[in-house]
C-alpha cells in the first residue's frame, strides 16, 4: 500500500527540523571518524555556509568545479541533459549527504552534469584543496572521506544493477524503501526522470500500491 499521508506528512516533518549546521556535520562525521572538539573545530572552520533558493543553479555544465557540498537542509538534484533534451537525474541530495562534479572536482576539468535545487537550501562547501590539506593534517578526516567516497562507490554500483537487472516496478519498491521521504519532497515527475520511466508509468506505479 501506498504511504499514508500521516506517514508522508511526518517524512516531509523531519527534513524540515532544522539541526544547526555545524552540530549536523559533527554528528555524520562522528559515525566513522572519531575527533576532539579542537580538531573538527579546525576541520569545521574549512567549510563555507552556502544558501540557494528553490530553482536556483549550484552547478552548471561548463563551470570549473573547486568545492564540493554537504546538504544542511532541502534537496538539490544532480543530472545532465543528453542531446535529445532527455533529462538523466544521477541523485537526489538531502540532508548529510553530499553533492558536486566528482569527474570535474577530482580531475581538474569542466563540469559535465548540473546541479540544482529542488526546494529551498542551505549548504556547506568544502574546497578541493582544503579537503586535500586536512586528510594529510588529520588522519581521522582522511578516514571519513576514504569511508564515504567508498560508500559512494557501492551505492552507485548497486543503482547500476538496479537499472540493468530491475523492472520498472522494483526500482520504484526499492526506491520507495530505501528513501520514502523522497516522495513528499521531489515530484513525480523528476522521480520518474531518476528511474528512467515516463511520468505516466510513474503514475500506474504510485496508484497500483
Amino acid at each position: 500500500m501506498r504511504p499514508s499521508v500521516q506517514e508522508t506528512e511526518g517524512c516531509f516533518a523531519v527534513l524540515l527540523i532544522q539541526m544547526p549546521a555545524e552540530q549536523l556535520l559533527k554528528d555524520h562525521v562522528a559515525k566513522m571518524a572519531s575527533l576532539t572538539d579542537d580538531e573538527f573545530a579546525y576541520f569545521f572552520s574549512h567549510f563555507k555556509p552556502k544558501a540557494f533558493k528553490k530553482g536556483q543553479v549550484v552547478i552548471r555544465e561548463g563551470d570549473k568545479v573547486e568545492v564540493e557540498y554537504f546538504v544542511v537542509s532541502g534537496c538539490l538534484k544532480a543530472f545532465f541533459i543528453n542531446d535529445e533534451v532527455k533529462m538523466h537525474i544521477l541523485q537526489f541530495a538531502m540532508p548529510t549527504w553530499w553533492t558536486s562534479d566528482y569527474q570535474a572536482l577530482y580531475s581538474r576539468t569542466r563540469a559535465t552534469i548540473n546541479v540544482d535545487c529542488i526546494t529551498d537550501v542551505e549548504l556547506l562547501s568544502l574546497s578541493h584543496v582544503d579537503r586535500e590539506k586536512l586528510c594529510k593534517e588529520i588522519h581521522p578526516v582522511e578516514h571519513f572521506f576514504r569511508w564515504r567516497t567508498n560508500k559512494g562507490y557501492v551505492a552507485a554500483q548497486r543503482r547500476l544493477l538496479s537499472l540493468m537487472n530491475n523492472d520498472a516496478k522494483a526500482r520504484y519498491e526499492e526506491l520507495l524503501n530505501q528513501y520514502p521521504q523522497l516522495y513528499s519532497l521531489v515530484p513525480k515527475h523528476l522521480i520518474a526522470a531518476y528511474l528512467g520511466v515516463s511520468r505516466e508509468t510513474l503514475s500506474r506505479l504510485y496508484n497500483s500500491r
